[in-house]
């Protein structure tokens, strides 16, 4: 079997402009990235042509470390959409070169079902990640010269500052360090560090824009620290947010591509699901929407995690109308929550399987608390057998819930029809189902009890004196109206990695509170959140090469 990248290489691209077509562009609407990419201004946003739409949701059951394929599906269920006669375009994020390099080694899709040019999308693309990189560092260079400033200094006080810097890339190296060291013309020493550009907050706030003035009016929003008298230092304070702006002016553009079949991909911004809302931007998703009848879009990790946020952040800032929910959901993965180790999944186990539904059954739940009847994408890998795939669809059916296998990865478009004739048959059925979860007006410390409580099956809540301290200053500035977005791992349903399947009778530990007052919502933080990644013993980015023609091997 070829690889990700021969599979995309042997492709017959088409230009873009022809891509394009296909969703009534022509030529001088794009702003054009060379043959295969193009930006598409936001005037083309039309709302009333995106509320005729149809919004397709994509999520997961909880993954195993390799992940079960959302992206794959995502591209598959558009292709398999159009092939059945429906205008649909695939809607996704940017992958981020940290995990490219390290231990996925691209992410654009897998088989028949990639999006391409995928070279391009995997690594530097239209330059969004480096615009966001910019504009966060510009604001970091910022606050440390106003430390230094004379004229114009606010009094920020050193130890109070939340705003580190960032990179596009893991290196555990940079994630705690001393800087403003050598002497007063260097700067005032303190301690800060990087992320990773997919955890900034600038990310998060490209991806919840609502258009160029909602950008800047977000990016000085940015609570930087408090002065020595106690007062909130903003990043309108500095004067900083329309620079920032205009550094993300071409960033703020959804980008267009393709699939292996010519179905057109906007991919537009990459915020982590596990740090922030983990969607792709607002307003790619209504381009998509005023472009097409369908748009199929995914949500980071599973439903607990990127579909909770996309409901209760996205939907509700982009005033977004979903119709119908994908749960994908593989055996591996099942057998992984019944208690199979990772090195014996490709073994037939029915047991292991039965005891995995558990795993499942609490993510369909999940979404009936949005008013969503989902339906689940068995995305089938070669080591599956027919029995374990005949368990699955049975028990399925015999609990109500709509059940399909797919092949996108083998097949493309074609493995992925049956999956789109139930997926239309839900979006049908469902003109206004969405109910949200909580109410911006309450409490935080009820919004995520209510997030934990439901989303995750959690008895309690605990914090921590530190995350106390933290809830009462946020309540204090009055921002305790914002969203919440829950930081946690993804390996589980709990706040604790190891606990696979469906945890009950637990207790949610809250031990610090951060503020994203740009983004428009508060990060509790549960357990240990990585936003400085490091690279694996043996990182991807030792395959990845190039030869004297410029073909690129090792990405896949």
């Amino acid at each position: 079997m070829k690889t990700d990248i021969e599979i995309a290489q042997g492709a017959a691209i088409r230009p873009i402009v022809e891509v394009a077509a296909r969703l009534g562009l022509r030529e001088d609407d794009l702003e054009l990235y060379g043959k295969y990419k193009a930006k598409i201004p936001l005037s083309h946003i039309d709302d009333a042509k995106a509320a005729k739409a149809k919004l397709i949701l994509v999520t997961a059951i909880t993954p195993t470390p390799a992940g079960e394929g959302k992206t794959t599906t995502s591209i598959g269920l558009a292709q398999g959409l159009n092939l059945i006669g429906k205008r649909a375009t695939v809607v996704l994020r940017e992958p981020s070169l940290g995990p490219v390099f390290g231990i996925k080694g691209g992410a654009a899709g897998g088989g028949f079902s990639q999006v391409i040019p995928m070279e391009d999308i995997n690594l530097h693309f239209t330059g969004d990640l480096s615009a966001v990189e910019k504009a966060h560092n510009l604001l970091a260079a910022m606050i440390d010269n106003n430390l230094q400033a004379g004229e114009g200094n606010l009094g920020l006080d050193p130890r109070t500052i939340s705003w580190k810097r960032v990179m596009d890339m893991n290196d555990r190296a940079l994630r705690d360090m001393v800087i403003g060291l050598g002497g007063t013309s260097q700067g005032v020493p303190r301690e800060t560090g990087f992320d990773i550009t997919a955890a900034s907050e600038v990310m998060a706030i490209l991806c919840l824009a609502t258009g160029i003035s909602d950008l800047k009016k977000r990016l000085g929003n940015i609570f930087v620290g408090y002065t020595y008298a106690g007062k909130p230092v903003y990043a309108r304070d500095l004067k900083a947010h329309g620079a920032m702006a205009v550094l993300l002016k071409d960033a703020i553009k959804p980008n267009l591509v393709q699939t292996l079949e010519g179905t057109p991909a906007i991919i537009h911004g990459g915020p982590f699901a596990n740090i922030a809302q983990g969607t792709n931007s607002i307003l790619a998703t209504r381009m998509g929407l005023s472009m097409s009848d369908y748009v199929v879009t995914e949500a980071g990790f599973a439903s607990e995690l990127g579909a909770e946020k996309f409901f209760n952040i996205k939907s509700q800032i982009g005033k977004l109308k979903t119709n119908a929910v994908v749960i994908v959901a593989t055996i591996r993965a099942l057998k992984y929550h019944g208690g199979v180790k990772i090195s014996e999944l490709a073994k037939e186990n029915l047991d292991a399987l039965r005891l995995g539904f558990e795993n499942l059954d609490k993510h369909v739940e999940n979404m009936h608390y949005y008013g969503f009847r989902p339906v689940v994408a068995i995305n089938r890998f070669n080591t599956d057998t027919d029995a374990e795939i005949d368990l699955v669809q049975k028990y399925c059916e015999d609990h109500n819930v709509r059940v399909s296998v797919n092949t996108a990865w083998a097949d493309g478009g074609r493995g992925a029809v049956e999956l789109a004739k139930a997926v239309l048959e839900a979006a049908e059925a469902c003109s206004d189902c969405f109910t949200p979860l909580y109410d911006l007006s309450w409490t935080i410390e009820k919004k995520i009890e209510t997030i934990t409580t439901l989303m995750y099956g959690a008895r309690n809540v605990e914090y921590t004196l530190e995350a106390k301290e933290q809830l009462k200053k946020i309540a204090e500035l009055g921002l305790d109206n914002l969203a919440v977005c829950i930081a946690k791992t993804q390996k589980s349903l709990s706040d604790d990695q190891a606990r696979r399947n469906r945890p009950r009778d637990f207790t949610v530990r809250i031990r610090k509170v951060e503020l994203s007052s740009g983004a428009g919502f508060v990060v509790p933080i549960a357990g240990a959140i990585m936003r400085m990644p490091g690279l694996p013993a043996i990182p991807s980015a030792e395959k990845i090469d190039i030869d004297d023609n410029g073909q690129i091997s090792g990405l896949f």
